[in-house]
């Protein structure tokens, strides 16, 4: 395989399977290599590819160079019931994120509501995969994290604030899953338009002189814009507040960045949050979320040929298309997962 060879269709579960071959084979645990490549190929089946297997140079960069633990360590302390913070001994963000979530649901389920913070984490990939490990479960659930430094306070000119996410997501017929960055665009976009040569639209980013750009590397090295100006950078503060300064994690700008430092763990801080989405209602809670999720896909569309539909549901849609037929992965994201598997001793060809 090479750079200038075409991309092609891959089958998801095949790709899912060759990823965790391959972290099992730099020694991560097959449970948890498992769980890693489930997260990184349900972000390409929901077309999120920033965070999906385009990344996975750089997870195993950091193993590699010990900045991830392999088989970390956990520590949980339990200040509350319904309250605990999670060590993550400088784990797989995905693994963090994801235990976390289970110690909030576990806590819900008996006391309505959960809480869990997490410290010593990594990037943790898409936050709509450990919503969807909620929903799965029959809980509503609030997922936020931190990031290394891209965005300013409204109004500064340096970069502060990460493009962190805000995601909710709540059962239903369909559900809602909204998983959105802070800033205008998520930063890994303006990455993957970097690798590509490909320009930006105006609008997305500055350059490190605070001029407006297109070219994504000049985006990627200046400042990405907060959403809405002041309200993105307010969101992105609310995630420092939750998930760097309550959890003992960095915060503040502290977060080191996963492409450009190796000289220290990343420490990363997340915080899960799951309800009883009944807790109030009931059983009436499905109906009531049955009426919401009806009145909103029954708004009349501005475009006849395109049905109004909730967040998460587009995202949805394309999964189950894509656990079909298929997830097209472009021809530098196949040398990447090539390269990686020829680095362990896999042949990719005889998998994907």
């Amino acid at each position: 395989m090479n750079a200038s060879a075409p991309g092609r269709v891959v089958d998801a579960q095949k790709l899912q399977t060759l990823i965790a071959e391959i972290f099992s084979a730099e020694g991560v645990p097959a449970q948890d290599a498992a769980r890693i490549a489930e997260c990184l190929v349900l972000a390409d089946l929901r077309g999120v590819a920033s965070h999906g297997v385009s990344r996975l140079s750089i997870y195993l960069e950091r193993i590699r160079r010990g900045m991830v633990e392999r088989v970390p360590e956990f520590a949980i302390s339990e200040p509350s019931p319904v309250a605990a913070l999670l060590d993550g001994g400088n784990g797989f963000g995905f693994l963090t994120a994801t235990r976390a979530m289970e110690m909030a649901t576990t806590r819900a389920e008996k006391f309505g509501i959960g809480m869990v913070g997490v410290k010593n984490s990594n990037h943790f990939g898409m936050a709509a995969c450990y919503l969807l490990q909620a929903v799965e479960a029959g809980f509503a659930a609030l997922v936020f994290t931190n990031a290394s430094p891209a965005m300013p306070v409204w109004g500064g000119r340096e970069p502060l604030l990460g493009t962190s996410p805000f995601a909710f997501g709540a059962p239903g017929n369909p559900p809602i899953i909204l998983d959105m960055a802070t800033s205008v665009v998520a930063r890994g976009k303006i990455r993957r338009a970097a690798a590509a040569g490909e320009p930006i639209p105006e609008g997305w980013a500055l350059d490190k002189d605070g001029n407006p750009t297109t070219d994504a590397q000049a985006g990627y090295e200046g400042l990405i814009l907060p959403l809405g100006g002041p309200k993105g950078s307010g969101l992105s503060l609310m995630m420092e507040v939750m998930a760097g300064v309550m959890t003992g994690a960095a915060f503040g700008g502290e977060v080191r960045n996963q492409y450009e430092k190796f000289d220290a763990p990343q420490n990363v801080g997340h915080m899960m949050v799951a309800f009883k989405p009944g807790v109030f209602m009931g059983a009436d809670y499905h109906q009531r979320m049955g009426e919401l999720v009806s009145r909103a896909k029954g708004s009349t569309p501005v475009y006849p040929d395109q049905p109004v539909l909730i967040p998460g549901e587009p995202e949805a849609l394309r999964a189950e298309e894509r656990r079909r037929g298929g997830i097209s992965l472009g021809a530098a994201d196949l040398e990447i997962i090539a390269n990686e598997a020829r680095t362990v001793g896999i042949d990719a060809s005889a998998h994907i």
